[in-house]
């Protein structure tokens, strides 16, 4: 007896590739098994430094209210991600999309932020890291705060492992409201390139012509698309929370020194940096 056949995933290279040059895939519809790629005129975007840390947040991050974990549970957050509050799937993420990225995490490119309580994951985001850029793809919550909770780790963990651009791809209320601004995608081109040449495995950059938009960009992916890469946004995790809270991707340093109270730490880190 044959088993049955798993989705079947994008060619890892060209997905990192893609998203070097700003294009990311989409899908209509979970059960769809058409992806298409995407390439937004306008381009949504966190400034690290203009994060909006409201006092009610503060107060929730210090209260240790969830507890906060990066990559102990990639598969389900991006399932997670693929339903709505209710439970129904109406999603972009089709299973090849998940797949992908459940590979992607595999060869430690794509991380997840997880919040839980009671033991039940209750919010949480992924994304995938390119150099020293970190480009969200959804987030879920579950449970009120649990995804402004789960950005602020992020942007923390960003900071501090030396990340520099936070790409969420299009605007929200959401979004906005915790500091996202849009900006034109020529403009997040130049702010990706420098993120990415600034990666200590990055080869100079190269002027070539961009497949979609006229003119040429300066992007070279040739050091950061192969698999084992180490990752800033863990690092930097592992650094603030204590190694034992971070599923670590191979060969990124590792911490045992985390605080007693992790979100009084990061509600003071986020505090200081704003």
């Amino acid at each position: 007896m044959h088993g049955t056949p798993g989705p079947v995933t994008i060619d890892l290279t060209m997905l990192m590739r893609a998203y070097a040059i700003g294009i990311f895939p989409m899908a209509d519809a979970r059960d769809d098994v058409d992806v298409f790629w995407v390439e937004p005129e306008m381009r949504a975007i966190l400034p690290l430094d203009s994060f909006h840390l409201s006092k009610s947040l503060k107060k929730v991050i210090r209260s240790d209210r969830f507890t906060v974990t990066c990559n102990r549970a990639f598969g389900e957050v991006i399932a997670l991600c693929a339903e709505s509050a209710d439970g129904r799937e109406q999603t972009w993420i089709n299973r090849t999309i998940e797949a992908s990225f459940i590979a992607l995490h595999n060869q430690g490119r794509a991380h997840s932020i997880e919040c839980w309580q009671g033991g039940a994951l209750v919010g949480g985001l992924y994304g995938v890291e390119i150099g020293r850029a970190f480009c969200g793809e959804s987030m879920f919550s579950r449970a009120t705060d649990a995804s402004k909770v789960a950005l602020a780790w992020l942007v923390a963990s960003m900071r501090k492992g030396g990340l520099r651009l936070l790409d969420c791809q299009f605007i929200t209320p959401h979004l906005k409201s915790l500091g996202a601004v849009e900006i034109p995608q020529a403009d997040y081109l130049k702010l990706l390139g420098d993120a990415i040449s600034e990666s200590p495995f990055a080869p100079p950059r190269v002027q070539r012509p961009h497949p979609v938009m006229p003119g040429t960009y300066s992007v070279s992916v040739d050091g950061v698309v192969g698999a084992g890469a180490d990752s800033g946004l863990v690092a930097g995790f592992s650094a603030l929370a204590g190694a034992d809270a971070a599923g670590l991707a191979a060969g990124a340093p590792s911490s045992s020194s985390g605080a007693s109270s992790p979100g009084y730490s990061i509600a003071q880190f986020l505090t200081q940096t704003s």
